[in-house]
C-alpha cells in the first residue's frame, strides 16, 4: 500500500512540460544515460537533466519531443553533470523507462494539474 499525502502536498510538486532541444550520450554516468537540455518556456527557461532512457530512445529521436519534468527539486550532481530537473517516466515490464509526455502539444512551461 502506498502512503497518502494531502492535495496541498501534491501541489507543491511543480510538474511542467518542456521540449527537448538537445540530447547527447552521457558516458561518465554509472548507468547508461543521456544529458538533455529541455526548453520549459520563458518563465522557467532551458534546464538540464540526466535521464536513463537509453533503451527506448535514441538522442536524435528525442529532439523536439515534449516531456514532463519536476522543475522545483534542488539541482542534483550526477558525476560531472548538474541535473536541474527530474524528467518523468514509468518503468516498463523490464524496468526500462518510458517517458511521460502529453498526448497533444501544449505550450512549453504548462503546469500539470
Amino acid at each position: 500500500m502506498t502512503s497518502q499525502i494531502s492535495f496541498d502536498d501534491f501541489m507543491k510538486v511543480d510538474v511542467r512540460v518542456g521540449t527537448v532541444i538537445e540530447a547527447v550520450e552521457f558516458p561518465e554516468a554509472r548507468k547508461r544515460a543521456y544529458k538533455l537540455r529541455i526548453d520549459f518556456g520563458d518563465q522557467i527557461g532551458i534546464k538540464r537533466s540526466s535521464a536513463q532512457i537509453t533503451v527506448h530512445y535514441r538522442p536524435q529521436d528525442l529532439l523536439g519531443r515534449q516531456v514532463a519534468g519536476v522543475v522545483n527539486f534542488p539541482p542534483r550532481q550526477i558525476g560531472p553533470f548538474m541535473s536541474e530537473v527530474l524528467t518523468l517516466g514509468f518503468a516498463d515490464a523490464n524496468g526500462d523507462i518510458v517517458l511521460l509526455e502529453p498526448e497533444r502539444g501544449v505550450p512549453n512551461g504548462s503546469r500539470m494539474f
